[in-house]
């Protein structure tokens, strides 16, 4: 895991807090878990580092958060792109599934993201907040899937301290994805609160 845009006694803390205990996983050599700074990576720098890492071990899962802070420590989108490309094909090649995290412009309404990797990707999930009954809601969907066929529903997750929980797909609203949605009718259509 290479984290760009947290510090890691927050991660552990918020993943904790979820009931994943990343530190403990990092203690018992289940996980390596490296901070990145941005400002001091030269071009070309952090895919040395990932490949140094999957060659290291039996790595099954790279995950980069967020793309983002990777932006920033390149110097032009062009090069960023083709570093990525040649990245991900390399993790491919040994086997290693791949998350990639890019932060998007924009909270509510339109929303833009400065980085598309989406041709790079099998699969795209898009996370996004919507309001609904005075209430600031989230919304999961997969967008993507290059082969076999997906889910193609937008449905309302709620991140707590009991963890994920994902509820129904919101079919009494359109409009979600672009963060203005209209309330089409039916009942119970968002997840209730539950009394901690």
């Amino acid at each position: 895991m290479f984290v760009f845009d947290e510090e890691l006694g927050l991660l552990f803390s918020r993943a904790k807090g979820l009931g994943i205990d990343l530190e403990a996983m990092r203690d018992e050599k289940k996980l390596v878990i490296q901070q990145m700074d941005a400002a001091e990576l030269a071009p070309g720098e952090f895919s040395h580092r990932v490949r140094s890492c999957v060659n290291g071990g039996d790595v099954s899962v790279v995950v980069i958060d967020s793309l983002n802070g990777y932006q920033a420590a390149m110097p032009e989108e062009q090069y960023l792109i083709l570093h990525l490309h040649e990245l991900l094909q390399y993790l491919n090649r040994r086997g290693a599934a791949t998350f990639l995290a890019v932060a998007q412009h924009g909270m509510i309404g339109g929303m833009k993201q400065t980085i598309d990797v989406t041709y790079l990707a099998d699969t795209v999930i898009m996370l996004r907040y919507f309001e609904a009954l005075g209430r600031v809601r989230r919304a999961i969907s997969a967008i993507k899937k290059r082969t076999g066929s997906h889910e193609d529903t937008i449905r309302e997750f709620r991140i707590s301290g009991r963890g994920i929980e994902v509820g129904p797909a919101l079919q009494e609203f359109q409009g979600v994805l672009r963060g203005v949605p209209t309330y089409v009718g039916g009942s119970e259509p968002l997840l209730r609160e539950k009394k901690a």
